[in-house]
């Protein structure tokens, strides 16, 4: 009898995890500079996405970080330091309900990756409880 050391549903769910937290940390820079007018380059801050990727194994990689190359919101503020002539202020391309949506899609991946690995760890508690 050939015994498996393949550990394929737990490398799918920790790729899951992996995957799930960047995009949650590139999902809370974007709220966290939904404000933002300078980036440092005197440009608003813009709005970046994960691209994720299916591996070979069946789980998931983070591929790269892509910015949202859509227009910026102009927004009237005469007094604002970053105004142009006319008064109008390069806002960021970050629509926070649209951001909490997608981190409270990311977060519910996350929690099922981890509920997997949870009841994967329940089967070889009770595999082993039945091998005694």
């Amino acid at each position: 009898m050939k015994v498996d050391s393949n550990f394929g549903t737990v490398d799918i769910s920790i790729s899951g995890l992996r995957a799930q937290n960047k995009n949650m940390q590139l999902i809370s820079s974007n709220v966290a500079n939904a404000q933002s007018t300078d980036d440092g380059s005197g440009q608003p801050y813009r709005r970046v996405e994960s691209v994720l990727k299916a591996d070979a194994n069946g789980g998931v990689t983070f591929e790269d970080v892509k910015p949202d190359m859509s227009d910026f919101q102009q927004i009237l503020k005469p007094g604002h330091p970053n105004a142009d002539a006319q008064g109008y202020v390069s806002m960021p391309n970050v629509n926070v309900p649209i951001e909490m949506m997608n981190l409270n899609a990311a977060v519910r991946s996350y929690k099922a990756n981890a509920a997997v690995l949870k009841r994967y760890q329940q089967m070889v508690e009770t595999t082993l409880e039945l091998l005694k």
